[in-house]
């Protein structure tokens, strides 16, 4: 809940600047949705090929891809605080992260033929 809340109140205070620089969030997002979906793809590929089962191959490549941003979200906002730069990273971070995470459970459960059980 706590989490949750302080994201809310990140939206609220980064609105302004999420709405009028949006070239700014493309320059956080591009690399991120890039670095997701490489390290998703490597850890994928690499869990095949040892042949590991798709319950264990899974969840294994979601925790490997994940950027942790509740841990930046704290951090960012205790260190240069509410309305700085670090923070709007972290708010741009937690709107790439999840429907890109829900995108890789998607390819998972699509893909689940791929691993032998």
């Amino acid at each position: 809940m706590g989490l949750l809340l302080t994201i809310v109140i990140l939206f609220g205070l980064q609105a302004n600047t999420i709405l009028s620089q949006p070239q700014d969030i493309l320059l956080i997002a591009i690399p991120l949705l890039i670095q997701t979906y490489g390290i998703f793809a490597l850890a994928y590929f690499v869990a095949k090929r040892l042949k590991l089962p798709h319950n264990v191959a899974a969840p294994a490549c979601m925790i490997g891809t994940s950027n942790f941003f509740e841990l930046a979200v704290a951090v960012a906002i205790s260190l240069f605080g509410l309305h700085s730069g670090a923070a709007l990273a972290t708010v741009v971070g937690v709107l790439v992260e999840v429907p890109v995470m829900l995108s890789l459970v998607w390819f998972a459960n699509k893909t689940r033929h791929w691993f032998a059980e």
